[in-house]
């Protein structure tokens, strides 16, 4: 295991397309986060209507890690597996580990210090931008205020389910070009649209708790989505959130273990 362990660590590291993207997510969301910020202070300055204010205002922007840079974390996730089956290295990578169970074990766990250094750079590429706006044009930037500490870590911690959910869902959808579109895709109009469409009736506002982001949200504590009318209560409790995240990586990696990674290759 510690073997196949430090193997798939190299594989994240040695190309260039881990710290593209990373460097693609902290000017991402830091222009992101100083746009909303300063939206939400000049509509507060100008004395029209916002939903939030001091310190919900600051915490539901220094969340932008998961809820904006998830896609992120989930596409270089995704890469760890769809990468082994675009560049047949699958192959090697069995030849040397052919306990597959242990192969894909190993790439999740590998993930979780490139989803740790994800989560702190996005996450203080944030703060670095937002809390100097806040403090200039709004109510402060509440740095000191430990319900926000607590949500600024837990935006870092939350990128590292992220990455191994990426992972996950590439040994499900092996084909790379095909699980980056429909990575985007879901993260970009299906989710995004779904919650605000299934929270807006009563009868479906308890589905939209269970979807990827909105269980990332509740682990989190807060939501963006707070700028448009979802808050706090309309999220799961933090531990269930973190049990929805848990259960969405162990479904894609059985199924990923029962489907793509059952098959003979080449």
């Amino acid at each position: 295991m510690k073997a196949a362990l430090v193997a798939e660590y190299r594989k994240f590291v040695s190309t260039r397309m881990w710290w593209v993207l990373l460097i693609a997510m902290v000017g991402y969301l830091a222009f992101i986060g100083a746009v909303l910020a300063f939206s939400m202070t000049a509509e507060d300055a100008m004395n029209r209507p916002v939903l939030l204010s001091g310190g919900d205002l600051a915490r539901s922007i220094y969340a932008l890690t998961s809820p904006i840079g998830y896609v992120f974390a989930l596409v270089i996730g995704s890469l760890a597996v769809t990468g082994e089956f675009r560049h047949k290295t699958i192959t090697a990578s069995l030849l040397v580990e052919p306990r597959r169970g242990i192969l894909l074990s190993a790439k999740l766990i590998a993930g979780i210090p490139i989803g740790a250094l994800y989560g702190i750079l996005g996450t203080l590429a944030v703060v670095a931008t937002v809390a100097p706006i806040l403090a200039i044009l709004g109510d402060g930037a509440f740095l000191g205020d430990g319900s926000t500490i607590e949500v600024i870590a837990l935006s870092m911690l939350v990128m590292v389910l992220w990455t191994a959910m990426g992972v996950a869902f590439g040994a499900v959808v092996s084909n790379q070009v095909a699980a980056i579109v429909i990575l985007l895709a879901f993260t970009q109009l299906v989710e995004p649209i779904a919650r605000i469409a299934l929270g807006s009736f009563d009868v479906t506002t308890s589905v939209s708790k269970f979807l990827p982001g909105s269980a990332a949200d509740a682990l989190v504590g807060t939501t963006f989505f707070a700028s448009m009318g979802e808050g706090a209560s309309d999220l799961l409790p933090q531990w269930a959130g973190a049990v929805v995240m848990l259960v969405y990586i162990a479904a894609f990696a059985v199924v990923g273990r029962l489907t793509t990674l059952r098959r003979d290759v080449a």
